[in-house]
């Protein structure tokens, strides 16, 4: 064998040689699997964000624009407000553009990977779950992305008015002057806490279909849910105007009492399902009973 197909066959046995043993049918590994497991799983998922990675920095440009779009959108909106005034974006240092171009694509690439990670993430931990376990968090899972993503979506467009309510306590006559790395860690933030946020549904769900939580108990803390989603809104938003808190509010409290009205439905489901069983069990010993009754005279005449 050649040196150059000795080398490519030891590089075609390097993913063989750090696959993880499968475990048995009870989920059950040692503590060296376990941890060979996570080192595989860690590897495939680091290396899907670098691929995915170096994919969107072909894209930088237009990726740059789409996330500079709410602090353009809101300085805009500041500018017709207060014509005479003027807000500028820099950057500072010389290394500063290139860090911007890098955490641009790597944001990017991360979330472009999220259906690798999250799978893998599901794979190591779904076989030490009970089948039911594993049905509630494959429907979380399921619906967790979809909700993350469609709050991200939501923080994205109200963000602007946000950017411009803030930008409006500025002095006039004074030109406000931002970092561009500051804000884009400050708006990443604001749209993980908005994506976040949009969880809290399918997490009351699952935890119903887990059993641990009930509807009825849902309904007694509804009171003091809302006033904690309500600080949390107003936490959350970037200004302090009622207007974006509200926009905030409003739909973590409708989907708060849909998701409280889905665990009511699947209680009673549950309740008429468990007395339906237990009906069919106490039908079931009838019968048995019955039938060992009867049974019990021809005994006694064959003796």
């Amino acid at each position: 064998m050649t040196p150059s197909k000795r080398w490519l066959a030891r590089l075609r046995a390097i993913p063989g040689r750090l696959r993880p043993p499968t475990p048995d049918e009870s989920g059950s590994a040692t503590l060296t699997n376990h941890l060979i497991e996570l080192r595989y799983r860690f590897l495939v998922c680091m290396g899907a964000i670098l691929v995915a990675t170096v994919v969107a920095a072909l894209f930088q440009p237009y990726l740059l624009r789409a996330v500079l779009w709410p602090i353009e959108r809101g300085i805009t909106m500041f500018n017709n407000d207060r014509p005479g005034d003027s807000v500028e974006m820099v950057t500072q240092g010389i290394t500063a553009g290139f860090t911007l171009y890098f955490r641009v694509a790597f944001v990017a690439g991360f979330i472009a990977a999220c259906p690798v990670w999250l799978y893998h993430l599901w794979r190591f931990i779904v076989p030490g779950l009970k089948e039911r376990e594993r049905r509630a968090a494959g429907g979380f899972l399921g619906a967790a992305i979809p909700f993350f993503l469609l709050g991200v979506a939501f923080g994205y467009f109200i963000a602007p008015r946000g950017f411009a309510t803030m930008l409006s306590f500025n002095p006039p006559g004074v030109m406000s002057i931002n970092d561009v790395g500051t804000f884009l860690t400050f708006q990443l933030r604001l749209l993980v806490v908005f994506g976040l946020a949009f969880l809290l549904p399918v997490l009351m769900v699952c935890l119903n279909r887990l059993g641990i939580v009930k509807g009825a108990q849902i309904a007694q803390v509804r009171a003091p849910a809302v006033i904690v989603l309500a600080v949390f809104s107003a936490a959350a938003t970037p200004s302090p105007d009622a207007l974006t808190m509200l926009a905030l509010l409003i739909p973590l409290v409708l989907m708060f009492l849909i998701a409280e009205v889905l665990c009511h439905v699947h209680d009673r489901r549950k309740s008429r399902g468990d007395e339906a069983a237990g009906v069919d069990e106490a039908e079931d010993a009838v019968t048995s009973g019955t039938s060992g009754t009867a049974s019990v005279p021809d005994d006694l005449v064959t003796a």
